[in-house]
C-alpha cells in the first residue's frame, strides 16, 4: 500500500485555500487527479466521509494527470470558503457537546463529593450526640451524688444536737421502693453495666490516685482513647491488638499512673510475657465503644472523679 501520487502544484493550491494535506490529496486522487475544481467537489460530496481526514492508501502507483494548472474560478473559491465554514462550524459544534459533557461530569463529580461531605457530617453529627448523651448522664449522676451528699450532711447535722431523725425511715423506705421499681420498669443486661461502671471507676481511680497531676492525668485519657479507637476501627489487624509493655511511650503516658493498665485489662487485653494482647475472638466492639465514651466523658467532665467510688452492682 502506498500513498497515490497527485499532481503536487494542484496540492499546493488546494493547501494554500486551507485545505489539510491529507483532505486535498484525497479529493485531487478520487476526482481523477485533473483539476481543483474537481477535487473541491468531490470534498464537499464526501465532507461527512469517516476517513476523509486520513491520507488514502492504493495498491499500485497512480499515473499523474496533467500538470497542468487550471485557473481558479471565483465559483471554486466560494465553494472553498463554504467548506472552510463547515468544518470550522463541525468543530466548533463538537467542541460544544464535548463541553457540555465535561460539565456534566463536572456536576455529576459535584454532587457526589456533597453526598460524601453530607454523610461524613451525618456520622460526625450522631457520633456528636452520642458523646453528649453520655455526658449528661455523667453529669446527672454527679449531681444525684450531690444532692446525696447534702442530704447525709443535713441528717448529720441534726443529729449532733440530739434532735431526732423525723422522716428519715420514710425517705429511706420511699427512696428504696422507687429504686426497685425503676430497676423493674427498666431491666438492663448485669453483664453491661457492670464493665460500663468498672471502666468509669477504674478512670475516676486513675485521677484520684493523681490529682495533682491534671496535664498527665488527661494524656492517659487521650492515650487510651487512642487505643481503643485503633481496635474498633481496625479490629483484624494485630498490630492494633498489642502493645508492648516496657515501651518507653506507653510507659510514661499510660502504664506508669496507678490504673492505666487495668482499664486496658477492663477492655479485654490480658498480659503475655512484656506485652498486653487483646485476643481477636475476644474483641467486643459493644465494650469498647462504651469504653470510648467513657474516656471522652473523662477528658470533657469536670464533675468526672470529683466524688467517692459509687457502689456497683
Amino acid at each position: 500500500m502506498a500513498v497515490p501520487k497527485v499532481d503536487k502544484k494542484m496540492l499546493e493550491e488546494l493547501e494554500v485555500m486551507g485545505f489539510p494535506k491529507a483532505k486535498a490529496t484525497r479529493g485531487l486522487h478520487y476526482s481523477g487527479n485533473t483539476n481543483v475544481e474537481d477535487a473541491i467537489n468531490w470534498i464537499i460530496d464526501h465532507e461527512n466521509d469517516p476517513d476523509i481526514d486520513e491520507i488514502p492508501l492504493v495498491d499500485i502507483d497512480i499515473e499523474i494527470g496533467s500538470s497542468q494548472s487550471f485557473p481558479i474560478t471565483e465559483e471554486v473559491k466560494i465553494k472553498a470558503q463554504k467548506l472552510r465554514e463547515q468544518l470550522h462550524k463541525r468543530k466548533d459544534e463538537e467542541e460544544r457537546k464535548l463541553e457540555i459533557q465535561r460539565e456534566k461530569e463536572r456536576i455529576q463529580a459535584g454532587k457526589k463529593l456533597n453526598e460524601m461531605k453530607r454523610i461524613a457530617e451525618e456520622n460526625e453529627r450522631q457520633r456528636h450526640i452520642a458523646l453528649r448523651k453520655a455526658e449528661k448522664e455523667e453529669e446527672k449522676r454527679a449531681r444525684e451524688k450531690v444532692m446525696q451528699k447534702l442530704e447525709q450532711d443535713k441528717i448529720n447535722r441534726r443529729s449532733k444536737p440530739g434532735l431526732p431523725l423525723e422522716g428519715h425511715a420514710t425517705r429511706k423506705s420511699l427512696s428504696l421502693t422507687i429504686q426497685k421499681e425503676t430497676k423493674l420498669q427498666n431491666p438492663k443486661p448485669v453483664y453491661t453495666v457492670t464493665k460500663v461502671d468498672l471502666l468509669r471507676e477504674c478512670l475516676r481511680s486513675l485521677k484520684r490516685n493523681h490529682q495533682d497531676e491534671h496535664a498527665r492525668v488527661r494524656r492517659a485519657f487521650e492515650t487510651l482513647l487512642i487505643y481503643v479507637g485503633n481496635v474498633v476501627k481496625n479490629p483484624n489487624q494485630e498490630k492494633y491488638r498489642k502493645i508492648r509493655l516496657s515501651n518507653p511511650l506507653f510507659q510514661d503516658r499510660v502504664g506508669s499512673l496507678n490504673g492505666g493498665v487495668d482499664f486496658l485489662e477492663l477492655c479485654g487485653f490480658e498480659k503475655m510475657d512484656d506485652f498486653l494482647y487483646l485476643p481477636e475472638e475476644k474483641v467486643d466492639i459493644t465494650l469498647l465503644n462504651s469504653a470510648g465514651l467513657v474516656l471522652k466523658s473523662a477528658i470533657t467532665n469536670p464533675f468526672f472523679g470529683l466524688f467517692s467510688t459509687r457502689t456497683l452492682l
